[in-house]
């Protein structure tokens, strides 16, 4: 067996003495691992860090068996984005949430592009934790999960919307969620193509995706991944800070 694919670097392991175990997510194979044999050598382990993007040959007797990795690199992220801590805890999250949800050696094109698209934005846009977001609802809609934000689930209005139901993961007005808001998710404007977003905007989007990826986990995960966790945390840190600024 053997392929050649364009793959992201979600995650890498040390595997003995000089090689590293590599999981891939690939435009036509999947999420993908195999062994890199000197992959841990100095020559070889630039490549092989979270988010770049390289030219993946795997080769392996059988179709079931782990396989080899051979890599070229394409395009190095992480190295880009050393400066920038927040900016290269979304690269780190967004890897990591895909390694967790999405099933092993099943085909999603679809992922790999909004993956590449993301790690474009984290590189060039000051609106990357909005694009973030919307790229988890993305995600959550190619694994069967997809939430609809178009009306009120309750009245079917299309105005003040501003909670997602946890149970139907539609949208809920101002006026029908008010009896339950405590039990409803906050909906961000940004996300009805309202306002440019912020930290407090981002902080609830990652909540009400986090919420609805938690469900799309497969069994026998433990949750979402830490980097996804200090993603949220990082932006919540930064809506205290900023709501504190705005009280001053």
């Amino acid at each position: 067996m053997d392929w050649t694919d364009q793959a992201i670097v979600l995650s890498v392991r040390p595997h003995g003495e000089s090689s590293l175990l590599a999981m891939l997510l690939t435009r036509e194979h999947g999420r993908h691992a195999g062994l890199v044999r000197g992959g841990a050598s100095r020559r070889q382990r630039g490549i092989y860090q979270v988010g770049n993007e390289v030219s993946a040959n795997w080769r392996a007797r059988l179709a079931d068996h782990l396989g080899t990795l051979t890599c070229e690199l394409v395009r190095s992220r992480a190295a880009r984005l050393l400066d920038d801590r927040l900016r290269l805890a979304g690269l780190s999250a967004a890897c990591a949430v895909v390694e967790t949800v999405l099933p092993e050696r099943e085909s999603h094109p679809a992922v790999h592009a909004g993956l590449t698209a993301l790690l474009n934005t984290l590189e060039g846009s000051d609106l990357w934790g909005e694009a973030y977001v919307r790229w988890e609802i993305g995600l959550l809609a190619e694994l069967g999960f997809g939430l609809d934000l178009s009306a009120c689930a309750a009245t079917g209005a299309v105005e003040d919307l501003i909670y997602v139901s946890p149970r139907t993961g539609r949208a809920v007005s101002a006026e029908a969620g008010a009896p339950y808001s405590e039990k409803l998710l906050p909906l961000p404007a940004f996300l009805r193509g309202e306002g440019e977003g912020g930290a407090v905007a981002i902080r609830d989007g990652l909540k009400l995706t986090g919420f609805f990826l938690a469900r799309a986990i497969p069994a026998g995960e433990r949750g979402l991944p830490a980097a996804r966790d200090r993603l949220w945390d990082a932006f919540a840190r930064e809506a205290t800070k900023s709501c504190d600024k705005e009280g001053a």
